[in-house]
């Protein structure tokens, strides 16, 4: 009889799964999820939907979506025997279902106003059924521990998949998404931080956005003839697509995967914006071509807000480069090697990624993995990593935190970083910049370093099987609106099309698509209502 586990990353973006053989060891199916369950498009976001809404709503709105991923792993789900789950702090304690108001509010005095009990987050063993997952009644659920509330279980895969930890030499490794995880090695100390960086890094808040996922533009370089794009397959592999004149959108070339791009994920958006700047097509944060456009494949297009949005994304990464190293007594000469870890790590070619800011600058040596979440996730699920292993991890890794939210020296540079990608300013004025802060200059960077990729994609053994994209994981917050007239402008208003006000038997109901939604930082959709009675908070999670 076959026998399966499951490994589950829960990221900020989105839901990835893989289904194994235990036997074999072999990948049976891949499933992911374009977007997260939870309204908003970063952790801020979501933290704001537990403490607004209620922790039940957004576990209960992680564990739906759970369900119907796991759905479509096309597996009998009565035959799993375990899941292996990774995740940041919060997520995996929202899946957890413990509590998370220690995670969202800083200070100790609040906490004790508030009656909060931190939870032990040193990992845990428990039935599916305690999960709230469905249809597995034998399977057991793995969760990874934390360091710490600021270090979960992502950053302790992110350490141990790569084995940075053996480095003799200062390097900075970072697992690149929404929430970037950052760890400075040096000396046999170790110190971490967090860039919230933003969904434009994994290709949201992209005009033609998305995830990695086929049928993504993951590439763009510049030929004698154009600009060559390449676009995910199937199998996530990046296969050549159209060659286009980027000022016009003219097709000078078809190639393999031409017809076939529906978007442009993060590591497309990064090439994009380096062949941009290298051929002056962009001065940012604006394009000068004659309708402001940057043109690729498939009528998918970059405007001058995609830049400014992926710029201020790099700016982040940067300016937490650099806190990191300012923390640590270091500064860019001094980290020679620098490791990329998740999807965007991965896909985004090295050398451009260095040249705009998204690697640590005086990086000479530049090594790229897959997902190291989910690499962990296969492990514990597999049973090849014990809980007992990754506690005894935890308790050695002895890391200092920098929490770049209060720190000087990121605030000071991020305005610098600011005034680049959203003001205009030139970036030979970056170092001078950085003299008016008391901060060393940034030398020359390497334009030639070596690349070392230790995966073809970023999730494995997904060239054996297609993806599969879960498009809507049926997700909905609804709710019978007293007052409500129908206007439907709360509909219109909604950038993303997530509100739908349907008439029914009792009255007018609001009902919220939630992995589209923008959550409370958006709240377009309360403030367009002309009589003042949507109100989000009253919406409830659909059978």
């Amino acid at each position: 009889m076959t026998r399966y586990c499951i490994a589950l990353d829960i990221g900020t973006s989105g839901l990835r799964c893989q289904a194994i053989d235990m036997d074999t060891k072999e990948t049976v199916s891949t499933s992911i999820t374009q977007r997260h369950p939870i309204p908003g498009m970063n952790v801020i976001d979501h933290v704001n939907f537990a403490i607004k809404s209620g922790e039940d709503a957004a576990t209960g709105l992680l564990r739906g979506a759970i369900n119907s991923l796991f759905k479509t792993l096309n597996i009998d789900l009565n035959k799993v025997e375990a899941v292996g789950v990774c995740g940041n702090p919060f997520q995996l304690s929202l899946f957890q279902g413990i509590e998370i108001r220690d995670l969202a509010y800083a200070g100790k005095n609040m906490l004790d106003d508030l009656g909060v009990v931190p939870p032990k987050r040193d990992g845990a063993v428990i039935s599916a059924e305690e999960a709230g997952l469905e249809g597995m009644p034998n399977a057991k659920v793995i969760i990874p521990p934390a360091v710490r509330h600021e270090i979960g279980a992502d950053a302790i895969a992110m350490l141990m998949m790569t084995d940075v930890l053996n480095e003799k030499e200062p390097c900075l490794v970072v697992d690149y998404g929404t929430n970037a995880e950052m760890a400075l090695i040096y000396e046999g100390k170790i110190i971490t931080g967090s860039a919230a960086a933003g969904p434009a890094m994994e290709g949201q808040e992209i005009e033609r956005g998305m995830l990695a996922a086929p049928g993504a533009i993951s590439d763009v370089e510049i030929t004698p003839n154009g600009w060559k794009c390449y676009v995910l397959d199937e199998t996530m592999a990046a296969k050549e697509g159209d060659t286009v004149d980027p000022a016009s959108g003219e097709v000078i070339k078809k190639g393999p995967m031409s017809g076939k791009a529906i978007g442009i994920t993060g590591t497309g958006v990064v090439a994009a914006l380096y062949c941009g700047i290298k051929s002056g097509i962009i001065i940012p944060p604006e394009i000068t071509s004659s309708d402001g456009r940057m043109h690729l494949q498939d009528g998918i297009d970059i405007t001058s807000k995609d830049v400014e949005e992926a710029g201020k994304a790099i700016g982040a990464l940067r300016a937490g480069f650099l806190t990191l190293l300012r923390e640590a007594g270091l500064w860019t000469q001094d980290i020679k090697k620098a490791y990329m870890s998740g999807a965007s790590g991965l896909y985004v070619d090295a050398k451009k990624a260095l040249a705009i800011g998204m690697v640590v600058p005086g990086a000479e040596r530049i090594v790229q993995f897959g997902n190291t979440s989910i690499g962990l996730a296969r492990k514990v699920a597999m049973d090849e990593m014990s809980l007992d292993e990754l506690r005894e991890f935890a308790k050695k890794l002895r890391a200092d935190h920098c929490m770049f939210a209060t720190a000087q020296v990121f605030k000071d540079i991020y305005s610098i970083e600011y005034a680049i990608w959203a003001q205009g300013m030139p970036m030979s004025e970056y170092n001078n910049m950085l003299d008016v802060y008391d901060l060393p200059p940034i030398e020359e960077l390497d334009t030639d370093p070596e690349v070392k990729r230790f995966a073809e994609r970023d999730l494995p053994d997904t060239d054996k099987s297609p993806i599969h994209v879960l498009e809507n994981p049926g997700t909905l917050l609804r709710g019978r609106v007293e007052g409500c007239i129908a206007c439907r402008k709360c509909e219109h208003v909604c950038p993303e099309h997530a509100m739908k006000i349907t008439k029914e038997g009792d009255g007018n109901y609001a009902n919220v698509r939630t992995d589209l939604c923008g959550g409370y930082a958006c709240s377009r959709c309360e403030r367009e209502c002309p009589e003042r009675v949507l109100n989000y908070k009253q919406l409830k999670l659909s059978d």
